[in-house]
């Protein structure tokens, strides 16, 4: 993901998205040959020359100080969590990305606690690329009851909630509304590619969704950013029927990359007491450790 193109083609899409009378600029109609501002009037509402924002977005100047961002950012009428994601894409391009593999995620004993507390309110561990670190059983049980709950423990099977929204068809059902999920996840995992463009795992894993789904390819081309931090949605679930959740994202102090989320519904809903059900529905029947430990294949023997 080379920085300068991204800068580029995020700041091309953004533009191209307002009209001038978003602005309070004339609009000419037919005359306009492009969508959205041109370029020249997007310098003049950020306060700098057509011929430096021509550069910036190709690429071609890499010192763009944070107040010349910021003047940019407000021309575009950009909100937080897009005027973060342009400095992260303005920072990456001022330096060469070296893509290297990431260390192993790993959960720490004080958020598998937490999970475990949480009891019957569905969780999961979630890591930089959106893989599943860690579940507790209503975790498993309300996003992806059809496979093996012990996959988290293993870094090799480790379930992404970006492939499982994209690729798997139980998940997809899930959603009543598949495509605000599907756009939120995607908006998520632009931010996190933005603040870490060397990251090979996460570099192979949109190269991957891109050539395997039409539908984030198109996604991933609007270069739309936006943090899951809570949204409520309608869920079908196989076992329990409709039910409306807020999924509520929470980070641990001073950990950017990894969060809880939250499976939440409205108290004395119908919602809450279909989770009550799939609670004693997949209940086990007897106490069980979980997560369940890996199955350990036997010893060959001569």
């Amino acid at each position: 993901m080379s920085g300068q193109r991204e800068l580029g083609n995020f700041l091309q899409t953004r533009r191209a998205q307002l009209r001038p009378q978003d602005v309070g600029l004339p609009d000419y109609g037919d005359r306009r040959r492009v969508p959205g501002l041109r370029r020249e009037e997007l310098a003049l509402l950020a306060g700098v020359s057509s011929s430096y924002y021509t550069r910036l977005e190709q690429g071609q100047s890499l010192g763009a100080s944070p107040e010349v961002l910021d003047a940019i950012a407000r021309a575009l009428h950009l909100d937080e969590a897009e005027r973060r994601h342009l400095h992260d894409l303005a920072d990456s391009s001022k330096r060469r990305t070296v893509v290297h593999r990431p260390p192993t995620e790993h959960v720490d004993a004080s958020l598998l606690g937490l999970l475990e507390a949480l009891g019957e309110v569905p969780a999961l561990v979630s890591g930089r690329r959106g893989d599943v670190l860690a579940w507790n059983r209503m975790g498993h049980a309300l996003f992806a009851s059809h496979i093996d709950p012990a996959g988290p423990a293993d870094p090799a099977r480790r379930p992404n909630l970006t492939r499982l929204v994209f690729l798997d068809p139980h998940v997809r059902a899930l959603y009543a509304d598949w495509p605000a999920k599907a756009r939120a996840v995607v908006e998520n995992l632009r931010m996190t590619a933005g603040r870490h463009p060397d990251d090979a795992l996460l570099v192979s894993l949109v190269g991957e969704l891109a050539v395997r789904s039409e539908e984030f390819a198109a996604m991933w081309a609007d270069h739309g950013v936006s943090p899951c931090d809570s949204a409520v949605y309608e869920m079908r679930h196989p076992l329990v029927g409709s039910l409306t959740v807020r999924q509520q994202s929470l980070r641990p102090p001073q950990d950017e990359e990894r969060h809880v989320v939250l499976a939440v519904a409205e108290p004395g809903s119908p919602s809450q007491a279909a989770l009550g059900l799939l609670a004693r529905a997949t209940a086990p029947p007897t106490r069980a450790t979980w997560p369940p430990a890996r199955r350990e294949r036997p010893a060959d023997h001569a």
